[in-house]
């Protein structure tokens, strides 16, 4: 291959093109520069005005020369020129608001943020200003010498008052603060005077908290009219979003791909692996081959990338009026119950951008070495090798030549690992669907994911999914979104501080900023009492729990108990409602219920989302057993369809804790580092989680297919900063309730029999049916030497405590209880009792 042309790096940073991503910072410095010199210039001006006004108006033609006119202004000639020009001859004391304009502009350009976004509010800006020049030089502009409303605002008053009079100017104001209240503040004129004056007092308030700050992004719910909701048809690649920084010299950021062509055979290259976005560059290498350097564009979509659920539509409510309707004939919108409901905006989350780790070239050259090298050393040749750079790990694919037997390879995992001396090698052998074998290589500077750069990401903007959760970045350096709808269960699992709390908070933090509260419920279950409790603000926004509930983070065992079945009665219910609507899932029932094709005379009502989140599942089975398991093995079999989905996350599923029953419904799992190898085949049924890195590095397995990712990071500070704003909105008169649980029956069930009352052998009975698994009379007969009678009272007795199921003909009983332990607790438990 022919040696390219060795280029000086210095003479990089002398080319700036109109691409040339620092222009933008540079214009924007200027503008704040601008806008402080016009403040100051402003500001001295209400002090200085009478002494420089007559200097000015007569010797402004000699602003700029050596022997011009002395002014008091603090920023001189140039700024009582310019002080002067926009408060006397044009908006008088609003003329500040082109500072805050030009401020935000600057800080617009200096963030690279897209433009449109600043359309909005130059609107906003100048219909303000105009309105408060000419409401000031009507209301005081006759008492007072200074040009309080300019010359703009001192003509549009005398045009007015001799074309409307007096009173007509005020109601024409009158007019406009009633259009404003309507249009921008959404005040809702049905209610009562005094919920009126609280709903203007609140939109008010919201605005002077947030004053100083830039435009809120926030990620509005359907119907809310956001400058961030979904188009209809969205592009391919957003054309507003900022290129990605340059790399210096030597380095490659996250999501380059790079390719080392060994020499052999050429090999045809996938087109979704190699998207060149400029001319490509080949450095000389040693004898083994060439490399050659493409750049992935980290907006495109590659053909193999993961998506769990793509392009799939929620309840659409964007045809909904906020009218008054009086014939019912316009669509039903659930999120007017809460009008002024605002999403959380970005700036709540910090931004960790700043702080990206770049891969070195040599690192790359280094670990591609050792990697062919050591393959040698094993007589295994390849015929091309290529990289792919992610935000924790870099993945290496090779081809074997031909004759190569995959499992020479693989079984070469811990010697690669040796040569690279790298902890956390994993090797996939194959990669499905791409006909190589991968090498995942852990980078000597992992990047952090932040949580506002994955919430940022044009593919959760743009995303029409149930209820989306943005879990991390994957090895090609792309935001991963999934529907939970579409898993449609999720489990988390992993070892201990490795990752599975922030991921909790990062699936919350994702349908809070996605969701409006009347789309989706959360119930959230806490035995360790600390990890959820700052959620509790949100009881009247997001939170569903029991009647007469006194915390809605639950955390008692007893509790939980009432709430799982409580969710079981909500599932029945709820399939009462489809059956009656003639509908099979959650989906077209509220269709038809935003439709108006169901009357909510008959019961018929609106279908929020519920997803259930248990921290510590093997605390509850390890405290309640059977109590718990059975619930929730009928909410992970049948709750799907009526909208109910459960993230359950834990330490380890063993058998015991998550029985095949609930397991086969949960498809969707996430592994965190684990400590050992089977823990990791218990988690996926597949190795792999035992070579984690940690902090936040996890394996998704859906369906079979399983990706690493690097899970976004957020802090407790932000998860509590997100919290107050949607916990200082407005919420629901009265919370999301769930239906009572009554066990009075099943109190008197167990309270009939005591431990004074069992039989002295049921104990040992009981031990021998959970040895053996197999419930049946005879069988205590023949092993203890007890008599039929006996033995049959000790059956009954077993079946009253739950131990064993009822009796099915000449069939045994079935066993209920696996772990001898959990009887031991069952039995101690009713001995302290009794």
């Amino acid at each position: 291959m022919a040696k390219a042309k060795k280029k000086n790096p210095g003479q990089l940073g002398l080319r700036m093109g109109l691409k040339d991503e620092r222009l933008p910072k540079l214009f924007g410095v200027l503008l704040l520069i601008c806008a402080v010199y016009l403040g100051v210039a402003f500001l001295s001006y209400l002090f200085t005005w009478k002494v420089d006004q007559d200097r000015v108006l007569r010797f402004s033609w000699k602003l700029l020369l050596a022997d011009g006119p002395t002014v008091d202004n603090w920023l001189g000639r140039l700024g009582a020129f310019l002080s002067n020009f926009y408060i006397y001859y044009l908006f008088g004391l609003p003329s500040f608001g082109l500072i805050y304009l030009l401020w935000m502009l600057g800080l617009n350009r200096l963030r690279r943020q897209p433009l449109r976004l600043m359309g909005t509010l130059f609107v906003k800006v100048m219909l303000a200003i105009l309105a408060l020049a000419v409401l000031l030089e009507f209301a005081v502009g006759g008492w007072m010498q200074f040009p309080i409303g300019g010359g703009i605002g001192k003509y549009l008053v005398d045009h007015l008052t001799g074309v409307l009079g007096s009173f007509g100017v005020i109601l024409l104001l009158l007019a406009l603060v009633g259009l404003y209240l309507v249009f921008e503040a959404r005040i809702d004129f049905n209610g009562s005077p005094r919920q009126i004056r609280t709903d203007i007092v609140d939109h008010f308030s919201e605005r002077i908290r947030f004053r100083g700050k830039p435009s809120p992004e926030r990620f509005d719910a359907p119907g809310t009219g956001s400058a961030f909701s979904a188009p209809s048809n969205p592009p391919l690649a957003p054309a507003a979003a900022p290129p990605p920084p340059k790399s210096a010299p030597g380095s490659l950021s996250p999501g380059d791909g790079s390719i080392f062509e060994v020499d052999g055979p050429e090999l045809e290259t996938d087109r979704d692996f190699e998207q060149p976005r400029g001319s490509q560059m080949k450095m000389p290498l040693d004898a083994v081959g060439d490399l050659t350097l493409v750049s992935h564009d980290p907006l495109s979509i590659g053909k193999d990338n993961l998506i769990i659920a793509d392009g799939d539509t929620g309840i659409d409510t964007s045809l909904a009026v906020t009218e008054e309707n009086q014939d019912h004939s316009e669509p039903y919108d659930p999120t007017l119950d809460l009008p002024s409901y605002e999403s959380p905006h970005l700036q709540l989350l910090l931004d960790r951008e700043s702080g990206k780790a770049e891969v070195d070239r040599a690192e790359l050259e280094t670990n591609k070495d050792q990697i062919i090298e050591t393959l040698l050393n094993y007589k295994i040749e390849i015929t091309k090798i290529r990289a792919t750079i992610g935000p924790t790990v870099t993945l290496y694919e090779i081809v074997p030549a031909p004759g190569v037997r995959i499992s020479r390879i693989k079984n070469l995992e811990d010697d690669i690992a040796l040569s690279l001396a790298a902890l956390g090698i994993r090797i996939i052998a194959p990669i499905p669907g791409r006909g190589t074998i991968g090498i995942e290589v852990p980078n000597k500077n992992p990047q952090m994911v932040g949580m506002r750069e994955v919430l940022e990401s044009e593919k959760f903007r743009t995303a029409k999914m149930d209820l989306p959760l943005v879990l991390g970045k994957t090895i090609k350096n792309e935001v991963l979104v999934a529907d939970l709808a579409k898993m449609p269960h999720l489990l988390v699992a992993g070892a201990t501080g490795q990752g599975k709390s922030v991921g909790i908070n990062s699936i919350i933090m994702s349908l809070l900023y996605k969701k409006h509260p009347s789309q989706v419920k959360l119930v959230m279950i806490d035995p360790k009492k600390v990890e959820l409790f700052p959620y509790a603000k949100l009881e009247s926004h997001f939170l569903a729990f029991l009647p007469g509930q006194t915390e809605p983070i639950t955390t008692e065992t007893t509790k939980v108990i009432h709430i799982l079945n409580s969710l079981c009665i909500e599932m029945d219910q709820r399939y009462d409602l489809l059956k009656k609507a003639a509908a099979r899932n959650i989906k077209e029932y509220n269709e038809k219920f935003v439709a108006r094709r169901l009357n909510p005379e008959k019961g018929h009502k609106f279908l929020p989302f519920i997803v259930l989140i248990i921290d510590e599942f093997a605390d509850l089975i390890m405290t309640a057993g059977k109590e718990v398991e059975m619930p929730i093995a009928r909410l992970a079999q049948l709750s799907r369809a009526v909208g109910i989905h459960l993230v359950i996350a834990t330490q380890r599923p063993s058998v015991n804790i998550i029985t095949g029953v609930i397991k086969a419904n949960f498809p969707a799992r996430i592994a965190y580092k684990v400590t050992a190898k089977v823990d990791s085949r218990t988690i996926l049924d597949a190795g792999g989680a035992d070579q984690l890195i940690g902090r936040g590095d996890m394996l998704l397995s859906n369906g079979g297919d399983v990706v690493r990712l690097q899970g976004a990071f957020i802090d407790t500070p932000e998860v509590e900063e997100v919290i107050d704003f949607i916990a200082n909105q407005r919420g629901y008169v009265e919370p999301y309730l769930l239906p009572e649980y009554n066990t009075d029956e099943e109190m008197a069930g167990s309270s009939a029999l005591t431990y004074a009352d069992l039989d002295d052998m049921l104990e040992d009975a009981a031990k021998l049916i959970i040895q053996q698994q197999h419930g049946s009379t005879s069988m205590v007969q023949r092993r203890l030497k007890l008599g039929y009678n006996r033995a049959g009272r000790i059956m009954d007795q077993l079946e009253q405590l739950g131990i064993v199921g009822p009796a099915v003909g000449s069939k045994p009983r079935e066993v209920l209880v696996y772990d001898e332990q959990e009887l031991i607790r069952f039995i101690d438990d009713l001995r302290n009792r009794g």
